[in-house]
């Protein structure tokens, strides 16, 4: 395969330097990430320690490989849509969670030292459903 430097190519071809992100919502972010854990090389994951004791800067920071949040970061789809690394704080930013949304996803005190993907990806696609659910939820559409 043959190299060449950057001006080199613009005297035959047209480059563009700048990349439009690939445009995705908020539900197609997640049922993407969703889509990714089911497709997860690994069945089970790492879980992130004590999320909710962490001070905020060090919660941003916190990241491992073999999480969740790492799974999402591996996708070019997700990448190309802007999601930047597979941090805590990028996963919160770029899939527009709470601290308590991401919590419930990826903290140790709810699975231990690991998860399984596929459980994971159940509780990622409840985030991408805007219907409540649960019993009383059940209750309110059956009585209106």
């Amino acid at each position: 395969m043959e190299q060449y430097a950057l001006e080199q190519l613009k005297t035959v071809a047209k480059i563009s330097t700048s990349i439009k992100p690939l445009e995705l919502t908020r539900r197609e972010r997640i049922e993407r990430w969703a889509e990714c854990l089911d497709r997860s090389p690994r069945p089970f994951l790492k879980t992130l320690h004590e999320t909710e004791y962490q001070p905020i800067a060090d919660r941003l920071a916190l990241r491992g490989d073999d999480t969740p949040i790492s799974v999402a970061f591996a996708d070019p789809i997700l990448r190309a849509a802007g999601m930047e690394n597979d941090s805590y704080g990028e996963a919160k930013r770029f899939f527009e969670l709470s601290d308590e949304q991401l919590h419930e996803l990826v903290c140790f005190c709810h699975f231990g030292e690991s998860v399984s993907a596929a459980a994971v990806a159940r509780r990622v696609r409840r985030l991408a459903d805007p219907r409540p659910n649960g019993f009383f939820a059940q209750l309110r559409a059956f009585f209106g």
